[in-house]
């Protein structure tokens, strides 16, 4: 598959992510929030928490789970990331959480994987 391909089914997995969010009362802060260290798909509020979304999508019936994508070096890089936003946004002492997002195409099903991951990064 190509680079061109990969980019349009991630940009459509993380829309189908924004929606379902928005449906289930999160307040969507940022898209693709960039840094010199990476990206952050999508961060929201909902309740108390800043959420850090990682968004994974899948397109045929291969073998696997999108969320088996974010590997322990890919979580550290989206908390390298989410600790940047914090600090720019002057979030400190907020209640945060990192979540991963898997979207199925063949179906268009969402599995929202709440509290995915754990930072090891003081804020």
């Amino acid at each position: 598959m190509s680079k061109q391909f990969n980019k349009l089914t991630g940009n459509s997995g993380e829309k189908i992510a924004e929606e379902y969010l928005k449906e289930h009362g999160y307040l969507i802060l940022a898209r693709n929030f960039r840094t010199e260290l990476g990206e952050i798909d999508l961060i929201a509020t909902k309740d108390e928490y800043l959420v850090f979304i990682e968004v994974k999508s899948k397109r045929g019936d291969g073998f696997g789970f999108p969320s088996e994508a974010v590997t322990v070096s890919k979580q550290r890089k989206i908390a390298m990331v989410a600790s940047q936003y914090v600090k720019k946004n002057m979030y400190f002492g907020a209640a945060m959480r990192f979540d991963v997002i898997e979207v199925y195409f063949s179906d268009r099903t969402v599995n929202h994987i709440e509290n995915a991951f754990d930072s090891y990064l003081k804020y």
